[in-house]
């Protein structure tokens, strides 16, 4: 029983991953405001980054959760310290986009909502799987 649980609970964050990345691909190519973009975007990168941990791990959710605010932590801190231009990537688009380019303390808000959600969706989901 406790590995057909632990095999749903994979599947699960799988497909929240799936589905997150397909929402964050539609907002990266159709969506050009300034609100969902650069705020909701942030948000969720840190769900779907908390899904992909949870589904190739079986660490617990606060580990989970605090890796991954720390992940997001280090890549906006290298951010800050140009990391990309440092190592001489400016030109290599992918380097740019998934490292980044400009600090924000915003991004830090961000990630941390996301952080704080993921904990409030996996106690709400907890609570209702008794």
């Amino acid at each position: 029983m406790l590995l057909k649980l632990h095999r749903k609970q994979r599947w699960l964050y799988i497909a929240a991953a799936v589905f997150l990345l397909i929402i964050e691909v539609l907002i990266e190519r159709y969506v050009h405001d300034n609100f969902v973009r650069p705020y909701l975007g942030d948000l969720l990168v840190v769900i779907l980054i908390y899904a992909i941990v949870m589904a190739c791990s079986k660490i617990k959710v606060w580990t989970g959760a605090i890796a991954t605010l720390l992940f997001s932590y280090a890549v906006e801190t290298a951010q800050y310290l140009q990391l990309v231009n440092l190592l001489g990537l400016e030109e290599n688009k992918f380097a740019r986009i998934v490292i980044g380019t400009s600090f924000s303390w915003w991004d830090m808000l961000m990630y941390t909502l996301g952080f704080i959600t993921v904990i409030i969706l996996e106690k709400t989901i907890s609570m209702n799987s008794y």
